[in-house]
């Protein structure tokens, strides 16, 4: 096994070159075009058999080994994000307004070089790998769309790995963990509607800007008096608009935010308990309200047969790394759709390194990450496929 890690340290300037050229060129959900172009012609120049197009632009690759056996999948999410970079740094993006600022130029690097090293040793393998490169991760239902498409069918995967290069922990850091592992997402709009006026004679208003600053106090309360302490949630309000000068109450106020959770009972008792809060404020103050809840991604889960094999991997691949096997993150992750289907394990690789100031978050215009997680990440993937074809 430490054949591979060395394989992949070998390939650490191919992973480099990749990784920049994706980040000095970032491209928005379903726009990867020049990515996944990118993508396809490295798949072919591996004699790889490559389809494109689903989801607009998402590339899947099939490896076919020698001999018969399991299909695993391996996910690659290809988006970035609408943000001015503010890095600095050689490979700094040159598209205005955009950045990848997750990580994701990082994942797309990794799934090449390890179609790479997994292509290198197809003939001593069972099975199919499935390289899944994946657009629009970023809250625009990218996998969603790829599953309507049929991208888990023919062949159809017995395991799913995904990986995401995570700078809220630092080099040497792993997070493998059983069970739920990111949480359910869910975002929603509340148009709390009134009857506006004068600023100066506010009797002859129904106030939706007093309403919206009730309601929104009161949200505040769903998880510290209704969530049990022993369970998870968390309410955010994200944005409010109302109003257009200084002397106007306006008719309308918009609130915008999102819930997080691991459970399904926990995700229902927010449902309804923001539902009792806005609609009983808003009748109390003389306005109506109206909630509107957009696109969810459900809680993602590691099977955990799966993740013991991952695990496994890892400590072999990887030995000085720490494992923390309970990490959970309230983020969310559409692969969390294709873990419903097929069972599989997400892996969180730490990234941060603050002695050269790669320590920002992800989404912040000066995120970056230390590039020693590239070949950590593609050994890890590729010993954990060859591991998953042999289970």
């Amino acid at each position: 096994m430490n054949q591979i890690l060395e394989n992949a340290q070998s390939n650490q300037e191919k992973l480099i070159a990749f990784r920049r050229d994706f980040h000095q060129h970032p491209e928005l959900g379903f726009e990867e075009i020049r990515s996944s172009a990118i993508i396809e012609a490295e798949l072919r120049r591996l004699n790889i058999e490559v389809q494109t197009g689903i989801a607009k632009t998402g590339v899947i690759g099939l490896i076919r080994c020698k001999k018969p056996g399991r299909t695993v999948l391996l996910r690659f999410d290809m988006d970035a994000l609408p943000l001015q970079e503010e890095t600095g740094a050689d490979y700094q993006s040159v598209i205005p307004g955009k950045m990848h600022a997750c990580g994701h130029d990082g994942h797309m690097a990794i799934g090449l070089v390890a179609a790479r090293m997994l292509v290198e040793d197809k003939e001593n393998l069972p099975g199919i790998i499935k390289l899944l490169f994946q657009p629009a991760e970023e809250g625009f239902g990218g996998a969603e769309k790829m599953i309507a498409e049929g991208a888990l069918e023919n062949p159809k995967p017995d395991a799913a790995l995904g990986i995401h290069i995570w700078n809220e922990k630092p080099l040497n850091w792993l997070g493998i963990s059983k069970g739920p592992v990111m949480a359910g997402a869910d975002f929603f709009e509340i148009q709390i509607t009134g009857r506006g006026g004068h600023g100066a004679i506010p009797e002859k208003t129904a106030d939706p800007i007093v309403a919206a600053a009730q309601i929104i106090t009161a949200l505040q309360s769903v998880v510290g008096r209704n969530v049990s302490p022993k369970d998870t949630a968390v309410v955010s309000i994200t944005q409010i608009r109302g109003g257009e000068t200084y002397n106007i109450i306006p008719g309308i106020v918009e609130i915008k935010g999102t819930i997080r959770s691991f459970q399904k009972e926990v995700h229902a008792l927010l449902v309804e308990r923001i539902h009792a809060i806005v609609e009983s404020i808003a009748g109390a103050m003389l306005c109506s309200a109206k909630i509107t809840w957009i696109m969810s991604d459900p809680p993602l889960v590691n099977d955990s047969s799966i993740t013991e094999v991952v695990l496994a991997s890892a400590k072999e691949i990887l030995p000085g790394h720490f494992i923390d096997e309970d990490y959970q993150s309230m983020g969310s992750e559409d692969m969390a759709l294709i873990l419903e289907k097929i069972p599989g394990c997400y892996i969180y690789i730490g990234s941060a390194n603050s002695q050269k100031g790669f320590n920002f978050g992800h989404h912040h215009p000066r995120f970056d990450f230390d590039e020693i997680v590239l070949p950590q990440s593609a050994a890890l993937v590729t010993a954990c496929a060859k591991n998953l074809l042999a289970s």
